[in-house]
Order: C-alpha cells, then structure tokens, then sequence
C-alpha cells in the first residue's frame, strides 16, 4: 500500500508550526497590510516588538561573556585569541572603509540630492536634537575609556558589549593561568550557565512572528509608504549600494573560505528576516553565535568577532552616513572637492566607530560631518529624518552580514575553522540543531518499526524546514572543539 501524502492544507500547517522562516514571513506580510490599511493602531502595536527587543537584550550579555570565557579557556592558548582580535580589527577597518568609498563613489556618479534646491533656513534642526535627545558620540578617548568597565554589575546591567567583552577576556585569562587544578568546578559552571541561555533564548525566539508584526505595522501606520516616493532616488542608491558591497563581501568569502555567502544566507533566513522585521541586529545575535558555532567557526572566533563587530564594523551605516553627507550637500547646493570628500571619509571613519548604542547616532555622525567640513549647514541633516527608518533595513542587514562574514574570514585565517564542517552545513548536509532542544542520539531509545508504518510516518510527521540532512546530537556538538573535523 502506497504511503499517504498530506494534503495541501496540512503540508502548509505544518511549515507555519515548524518553520520560524514561515511564521516570519508571514507576520512581515501581516504587519504591512494592518499598518497600510489601519495606521491609526501603528503605537497600539509597537509593545510588541519593543517588548521582544528588551528580552533578547536580557540574555545578550550574558552569553557573550559565557562564550568568550569558554572560548578562551578550551582553545588554551590567550596569544592565539589576541590574534584573532588584531586580525578582526584589521579586517573590520578594511571593510568599513572600503564600504564608505563606495559610497561616496556611487553618491558623486548617480546625485541623489541634486535639484532639490532646499533652502535650510526653512529645516527645523530641532527636530534632529529631539532626535539625538541631546547626545553626542564620544571622542576617541573616550571611547576606549568607556570600553574599560568601572564595575562588574554595571557591565552587563548597561548591556555594554565591550566593557562585557573585556571582563570575559579577563576571566578566560585568569582560568588558563590557574589552571583546572586549581578552580575545577568554575568552567563547567559557565558551559552550564551557557546552556541556560541558550535555552532562555529558544524560549523567546518563539514570539519572534508577534515582534516582526508589531515592528511592521508601526513602521507602515507611522511613516507610511508616501516617503519613497519623496526620497526614491535616495533609497534605491542607498539599497543598491548595499547590494553591490554584498557581492563583494561574497567575493571576499568566497576567496578567504572557499564558502558561499548566498548559502549562508539561506542558511539564517529566518535570522535574517526577524532582523529586517525588527530593524535590529541585536535581536539575533544569540542565535546568530549558536549557527556560526555550529557552522565550524571556534568558539573564540565567534564570541570575540561577532560582538566587537556591533560596535567596529558598521559596513551598512557607513554606506548610509557616506551617502546620506553628500546628499545633503547636494540638496542644498554645496559642491564638495576631492580634498572635503576625504576629510569626509576620514571623519566617519572616526565617528562611525562609535555609533553602537548611542540614540540617533547616525545624525550625529553627519552633524559631526557636516560641522568638520564647514561648509554644509547644521539644519540641513533634518532633511534625512523622514527616510531614516527606512534605510534601517539596508543597514541591519549589511551590518549583521559584514560580521558574519568577518567571523568567517578570521577563523579562516587563524585556523579556527573548520571547512568540512562548514561546507556540509552550508550544503544542508548537516541540519542546525536547536541547542536548547536537542537531544542525543547515541542515547536516545531506538525504536524498529515495520517499513510501511515508517513510510506513512514520514509523511505525517513535521519535519523542520529550516535545513535538511543529518541532525548531529548536541552531545556531538559539545564533545568536538568547532574547530576539529567533525
């Protein structure tokens, strides 16, 4: 007797309730259609996506901290981990600027600002300090001062990933001076503590769908779709720019690795599209350092070059601030030289370094700009507040790709990935496995059923959509150091 097929209805059930890709998309949909249709519920929904943000950020902390410590105290060699973070420094300088010449190249070619003729004595440049809420970046000084910590606590209750980051390389370096002898128990409460985090962030994953419908419908009820036809030209720039610094970032991979960023892409699909639901990278960090993991990067290269990456590699805001400074020039009639377009490059390449977590960061970096030059006036970056939520997407996902593929690129380069593993895992070979959730299945009861009811079962039975192939056991996962053949 042939085996039963499911019938469409059900086939469609079972990806919304197993597929967080589906139930995203979904939601993203959703979301446009409330908000175009019913904009006045834009605030009503917003909670939802901003209560979403608020507890991946709990966990964040965190778990960079476990997996820096735990990274440095298995790879065993601290000379080898300071390798990684000079060669990730070298790498993220090299990227960020490479990304800013690209597009002041493509704003001097394509003028998205031109014959706009704006007078900027008629902006409100209020309304960019309502938005800054009165900050400012920090000065070079000042931003490797903020990166030391003062306090312990204040580290993770600030969520500072670098003041984190630094306390981890700390502890990792005191484990490996001590030795096992001496502090035992310390490392595998850590790995434990990991493991929890892990399973806090399986947890909330779950109501990534209601977060990207919230984030949707406010962004749709709030703005509107009435701006790109204002700022079309600037938009398409922006994006296509973004596109074309994509390629070649998949150029790089491919000839540092030998990997496929297009695989990778679809390997985090639904990491990818929760973050352009949510307009944050942030939200997907945790999951994004389990799939690296997994994908054969060490656990060194993946706690140490994700999170510098949030605060030094930038790729998507350099591309934006490059453009978005000569736009403004451009609409206000100031023609830039070679040498103020320099200066221009120089400067973002300060201030874009300390953009992470500070409110409206991307409007003080033009202010910051557009006063360094002399000749643009202040009031002019308002002209940029009615497209700024919209380049948000550009920017999360150029950030959020540019690190992963800097994670990818210094393991390869230190030697702390491990290829075979990751091309089976790019390739579907192998499937990801939920850390919180898996099981393993060298100890798991084996049950032999007869071939026909094995057949119908395998028709009835979900099956996770988010990659096919073998499932290897967390058990597995853990024995192996990442950078080994598994």
């Amino acid at each position: 007797m042939p085996p039963s097929v499911p019938s469409l209805p059900r086939r469609v059930a079972r990806i919304l309730r197993t597929s967080l890709f589906a139930q995203v998309a979904c939601a993203l949909v959703l979301g446009v259609v409330v908000g175009r249709l019913w904009p006045d519920t834009a605030t009503t929904f917003q909670p939802l996506g901003d209560g979403f943000v608020r507890l991946i950020k709990t966990v964040i902390s965190p778990l960079v901290f476990c997996v820096v410590v735990v990274g440095i105290a298995k790879a065993g060699n601290l000379k080898a981990f300071g390798r990684i973070g000079l060669k990730a420094l070298i790498w993220f300088e090299v990227a960020s600027t490479a990304a800013l010449i690209i597009g002041l190249i493509a704003a001097n070619v394509f003028a998205p600002g031109s014959g706009m003729n704006v007078d900027p004595s008629k902006l409100d440049a209020s309304a960019v300090e309502g938005k800054t809420a009165g900050g400012s970046l920090p000065s070079t000084s000042e931003f490797v001062l903020e990166a030391l910590p003062q306090s312990a606590v204040g580290a993770f209750a600030e969520n500072s990933l670098l003041q984190v980051l630094v306390l981890a390389c700390l502890v990792g370096a005191a484990l490996l001076h001590l030795g096992n002898t001496k502090v035992p128990a310390i490392l595998p409460a850590i790995e434990q503590a990991q493991e929890i985090i892990f399973a806090i962030v399986g947890f909330v994953m779950k109501l990534a769908p209601l977060a990207v419908f919230g984030a949707m419908v406010h962004l749709v009820g709030e703005y509107g779709l009435g701006v790109i036809e204002t700022y079309g030209k600037l938009i398409v720039l922006c994006y296509a720019v973004a596109a074309l610094f994509l390629v070649l970032l998949g150029v790089a991979l491919k000839l540092v690795t030998g990997l496929s960023l297009w695989k990778f892409v679809r390997y985090t699909r639904a990491e990818m599209l929760l973050a352009l639901g949510t307009a944050s990278s942030e939200t997907v960090m945790p999951r994004m350092m389990q799939k690296l993991r997994q994908a054969g990067a060490r656990d060194d290269a993946v706690g140490l070059v994700l999170p510098t990456g949030y605060s030094f590699n930038l790729d998507g805001a350099s591309i934006y601030l490059s453009i978005g400074t000569l736009f403004i020039a451009q609409a206000v009639g100031v023609d830039l030289s070679l040498g103020q377009q320099i200066t221009v490059v120089l400067v973002l390449m300060l201030t874009s370094k300390g953009m992470a977590g500070v409110p409206g960061s991307a409007f003080l970096a033009l202010s910051a700009t557009a006063s360094a030059l002399g000749v643009i006036p202040a009031g002019a970056v308002a002209l940029l507040l009615g497209v700024d939520r919209i380049m948000d997407s550009m920017r999360v996902a150029t950030n959020l790709l540019g690190n992963c593929v800097a994670v990818f690129a210094v393991s390869r380069w230190e030697g702390a990935l491990d290829m075979e593993r990751a091309k089976k895992m790019l390739d579907g070979e192998i499937a990801f496995v939920e850390e919180d959730v898996a099981v393993d299945a060298e100890k798991a009861p084996k049950v032999k059923v007869p071939a026909q009811a094995d057949a119908v079962s395998e028709a009835d039975e979900p099956a996770s959509s988010e990659s096919q192939g073998p499932v290897e056991s967390k058990a597995s996962l853990a024995k192996e150091p990442a950078g080994e053949a598994s």
